[in-house]
């Protein structure tokens, strides 16, 4: 990003993933494999950001869950709403999680937007993921 007097652009500022994920309407798609490599993909609320680097994801103690604890590489699909595919692609390694209710629950009650299901059954899990690499829904250009 070029910077003016040390300053972020405005426009530059609408650029920044976690701007991009408040702003976007769509579906997300995190996929991710065992041990094995045996792949498993499902429909997952958007990622909460830490920083630019750093997002997180509330887990059920489900399959996905289970992959990342054998192999910490994932990929979130995005799709923007519309006719058009256009979105991005993170490709990311996990780098920790907790299991602290009051810490889930905090970030489970920010604004969504209608994309985060209602479970309060199943044990949760916030994972940490670096993002590796960032690419457009289609193609291989980095954005």
């Amino acid at each position: 990003m070029s910077r003016a007097n040390g300053k972020i652009e405005l426009e530059e500022m609408d650029m920044l993933l976690s701007n991009y994920f408040e702003k976007t309407a769509g579906t997300g798609v995190l996929a991710t494999a065992d041990a094995s490599g045996r792949v498993n993909a499902a429909i997952y609320s958007r990622p909460h950001f830490i920083d630019e680097e750093t997002v997180t994801f509330i887990m059920a103690d489900r399959l996905t869950h289970a992959n990342i604890q054998t192999n910490e590489s994932a990929v979130y699909l995005f799709r923007e709403s519309g006719d058009r595919y256009v979105g991005r692609r993170l490709y990311m390694t996990r780098t920790g999680e907790t299991d602290d209710k009051k810490l889930i629950d905090e970030i489970r009650s920010r604004p969504h937007h209608g994309d985060q299901p209602e479970d309060h059954h199943d044990k949760k899990h916030l994972v940490y993921f670096n993002i590796d690499r960032v690419l457009p829904l289609i193609g291989d250009a980095t954005t």
